[in-house]
């Protein structure tokens, strides 16, 4: 597997409201996008910092994944995304290596990437997540 640069790193809070002003008015980071992923539960709010984003989650369900993590562990960060080629290859790969898999085959994500889970029981206690931007890896 190839992983190119870190794709982003997802931060639980319980509320974009509450925590964008930090990122912009503390940080001077802007706040580029928001977007609601109903499948998974959860409203995004993104960042660019150089190459990597940090991607602010806030669920939409408190039996969501993000609403159970949070009831948990609380607020801070929940996974690290790594950009990748293949991803249904990365996957079939990582697996045969012995890695837990939370998706077997991707889902779209925010931002209409390709995304799957690494179950943090198999990467030391990280949640790992793969992105894969097919629409930009077909314009290569």
């Amino acid at each position: 597997m190839e992983i190119t640069h870190i794709e982003h790193i997802g931060i639980a809070v319980d509320s974009l409201d509450e925590a964008i002003p930090y990122y912009e008015e503390i940080l001077g980071l802007k706040c580029y996008a928001i977007e609601e992923v109903t499948d998974q539960k959860v409203k995004t709010a993104f960042f660019k910092v150089g190459q990597t984003k940090i991607e602010l989650l806030e669920t939409t369900d408190p039996e969501g994944p993000i609403g159970k993590f949070i009831s948990k562990r609380g607020q801070g960060i929940h996974h690290i995304a790594f950009a990748s080629g293949n991803i249904e290859e990365n996957l079939h790969e990582v697996e045969t290596k012995g890695i837990r898999l939370i998706d077997k085959v991707p889902r779209k994500g925010a931002e209409g990437l390709d995304i799957a889970f690494l179950h943090p029981k198999s990467t030391f206690g990280v949640l790992t997540e793969l992105c894969e931007d097919k629409k930009n890896n077909q314009q290569t």
